[in-house]
Formats: structure tokens, sequence, C-alpha cells
């Protein structure tokens, strides 16, 4: 069992950091931007911009990995995430929140396509249900454990962001020493919406319903506690439960 989880442990583990980051710093900024006295149409925005640099990065980041190789591509968008947590945390503006907001979701994209094309190589197809079933469990912890820092911190300092910036770095170490053979380059492949919803007509339009009620919760479910008065402890454990 265990020699099915060697070569992706490493991967695994910068998995953690990276989601750890993801989760504390999609937390953070609305509730600083709250604080702040940011609009709600601002706050709004920052997760339009996102999921707007998510699809950009599903279209553009695999040249990036197909230039640089996996490993270099993983770095670049670990360091870029860890460079955009740091500004957000020296500049404090709405305007600039939702631009670099949407430059952290092209960064995820890439990290995501990267880790997740790692892990299909990597399976077996009699070990694929496990390894991506412990990838899952890895990701929500992660993301979990991330947005509950902000209970023991304060947002109203720039701890929190320089925290985001060290998480996203930490990533950086697993694959970078790892000895473990890296993936094959990826091909050249098309995404054919069209093609996806004549497969399933059904999961096409449920999927874009979830996303667009996982993006207004994600966006502004802290948004909506810290304006009724909930303290961010419980903020945070009502963003994480549904985990």
């Amino acid at each position: 069992m265990f020699a099915t989880y060697r070569p992706i442990l490493s991967l695994l583990r910068g998995t953690a950091f990276l989601l750890a980051a993801s989760g504390l710093h999609g937390l953070l900024l609305p509730l600083r931007g709250q604080s702040e006295g940011f609009s709600t149409t601002a706050l709004g925005l920052m997760g339009t911009a996102w999921a707007g640099g998510f699809i950009a990065g599903c279209f553009f980041a695999p040249r990036i990995v197909r230039r640089a190789g996996h490993v270099r591509a993983f770095g670049t968008f670990a360091a870029s995430g860890a460079i955009i947590a740091l500004l957000t945390g020296l500049i404090i503006d709405e305007y600039a929140w939702i631009v670099l907001r949407a430059f952290t979701g092209f960064v995820m994209a890439g990290a995501f396509m990267v880790i997740e094309s790692w892990l299909n190589e990597k399976a077996t197809n009699e070990s694929r249900g496990t390894v991506f079933g412990l990838y899952m469990m890895v990701t929500y912890a992660s993301i979990m454990g991330g947005q509950m820092i902000v209970a023991v911190g304060d947002v109203r300092s720039a701890s929190l962001f320089m925290i985001t910036g060290i998480f996203f770095c930490l990533s950086l170490i697993p694959t970078a020493v790892s000895t473990q053979s890296t993936p094959r380059p990826l091909q050249d492949v098309k995404l054919d919406l069209r093609g996806l919803y004549v497969n399933s007509p059904v999961a096409a339009v449920g999927c874009l319903l979830i996303g667009i009620a996982n993006g207004a919760w994600g966006t502004l479910g802290a948004v909506y506690g810290a304006r009724i008065d909930i303290s961010t402890a419980v903020i945070a454990l009502m963003m994480s439960l549904p985990f």
C-alpha cells in the first residue's frame, strides 16, 4: 500500500501547503476588506476576478508547463502566489485587490493542472481511485486548516498575509528536493465545452450552478458573518465546515 503512495508523497506535501495558503488568503481578503470598508460590489468582484483568472489559467497555464516542465512550472505558480499574497498585504486598495485576485485565480489553475496531471500519470488504473481520494482528503483538510488560521490571527495586521506567503513558499520545497521522477511533458489538448455538454447536459448544468453557489458563498459568506457581528473564529469555522 505504501509503495502506491511513495511516488506522490512529496507532491501531496507541497499541495497541502499550497492549499492551506489558498484557503487562508481566500478568507482573509473579504474579512480584511470588510473591516476596511470596501463596498460589497468590490468584494464580490474579487470572487469574480478569481474565477475569471482561473478560467484564463485553464487555457494559458498549460503553455507554461509545456515550456518549463512540471517542477519548474509548479515553482513558478507557488512563488507567484506568495508575491501576490504579500502585495495584497502591502497595498490595501479594493481595485488593486480585484486585479491581484485575478492573478491568484490564474496561478491556482496552473497549480491544480500540474498537481492533477502529475497524480494522473503516477496512478495506475488499479490505484487511481485511492490516489485521487487521498488527494481530495489532503485538499479539503488543507483548505480548512488554512481558513482556521484566521481564527487565531488578527485580520487587521499584516501577519496573516506574511503567513500566507510563507505557506506558498513552503509548498515549493517538497517537490524541489524530491528524487522521484517527474511527469512526461504535456500533450496539446483542446477543451471542448460543447462536447462536454452533449455528453452529459445534466452534469454540465449542475456543475455550472454549483460553481455559482460556491462562488457566492466563498466570497460573501464571510462578509455577511462580519456584518452581523459574528466573531472571526466563528466565521472561520462557518466557512470551513462545508468542506
